[in-house]
């Protein structure tokens, strides 16, 4: 998930927050628009959407729950003020509980840019009653860093959606996302992930222990490890690091190896692919407390139908698996300094 494509404008009352999207006006409008849609990317990373009611017009009302990746619900309502298919939304926005006493204006703009007026341009301006409660929304729930993420999710469902509706072609995997939050800051976050000292510590299934670590942190560069299963077995693995961007963003291709860095299939599965691809998010937590939000996207690369079928089938294992994994990287990073 890429957040820097967004535009940031502040003033005293308010924050302007704006992006260019791939995707025809109609497209864009019908993602804000239809309540199906809305939820699959409505608010920051890692955070899910549930809508208790919708009325979609000037007049109408939206009840929503916000549910961050570290548990914590946040009650909202929103008033529309003025709806203009395809081209604005404005509404008054408000909380309960403690954020009940913040409320503000959003002003939504949709413009057509782009070649042949096939991209669209969405503009977010929010105005607050004053000054304190812009900050106490900046600084308390990461309205800024949220508001990135938020754009960055919906680029991504409309780049999805494009995919889908393009029709058949080659076979395409659905990739296998994972979201943690962490109370780490991002920088000890990314730490572990890129320190060998670190790495060899928490990487690894649960039960495992790891028996080598070498790493080469660069574009190009390789992760080549061990680990010995609890039963007394070895295994081996590498990354090839694909792309490195700190603290934001790690990009590897991975694959099962042997003791020599040579390439090897799945020990337990043959038909797994060779390869698959690796993209993990360090984002800071848009939400109470703040901390980090990790986000794996997993999917096969260069792999065959069959293989695809195979990683497509799994997810229900991955999850299992990486779900340890996440909690051994937790338990590492309450326990380091």
């Amino acid at each position: 998930m890429s957040t820097t494509d967004s535009t940031v404008r502040t003033a005293a009352r308010e924050i302007e927050i704006s992006r260019e999207f791939t995707a025809p006006v109609e497209r864009v409008w019908q993602a804000w628009a239809d309540p199906a849609q809305i939820v699959e990317w409505y608010g920051p990373a890692g955070f899910r959407t549930i809508t208790a009611s919708r009325d979609f017009r000037a007049g109408g009302h939206w009840r929503y729950t916000m549910i961050g990746p570290d548990g914590h619900e946040y009650l909202n309502l929103v008033d529309y003020l003025e709806v203009v298919p395809h081209s604005l939304l404005r509404y008054r926005h408000g909380g309960a509980k403690e954020t009940e006493a913040i409320h503000f204006e959003v002003e939504v703009r949709f413009e057509p840019c782009g070649p042949g007026n096939a991209h669209t341009r969405v503009g977010m301006r929010s105005v607050f009653p004053s000054e304190r409660e812009l900050r106490f929304v900046v600084e308390t729930y990461g309205a800024i860093e949220g508001g990135r993420q938020n754009q960055a999710r919906l680029a991504e469902f409309l780049a999805a959606a494009a995919a889908r509706e393009a029709g058949p072609g080659a076979p395409a995997a659905r990739p296998f996302v994972l979201t943690r939050h962490f109370k780490a800051p991002r920088e000890r976050v990314w730490d572990a992930w890129t320190k060998v000292g670190h790495l060899e510590k928490w990487m690894s299934p649960a039960g495992c222990t790891t028996i080598a670590a070498r790493l080469d942190l660069r574009v190009g560069g390789r992760y080549h490890y061990g680990l010995r299963t609890p039963d007394g077995k070895e295994m081996w693995g590498m990354w090839l690091f694909r792309e490195i961007s700190a603290p934001e963003r790690l990009v590897t291709i991975n694959s099962f190896s042997d003791a020599a860095g040579g390439l090897t299939r799945h020990p337990l599965a043959p038909g797994w692919p060779s390869h698959t691809l690796s993209t993990l998010s360090f984002l800071q937590h848009a939400g109470i407390g703040g901390g980090t939000t990790l986000e794996l996207r997993w999917e096969p690369y260069e792999a065959s139908a069959d293989e695809i079928a195979l990683f497509d089938g799994a997810h229900a294992g991955m999850e299992q698996g990486w779900g340890g994994t996440m909690a051994q990287l937790e338990a590492f990073l309450a326990t380091s300094g």
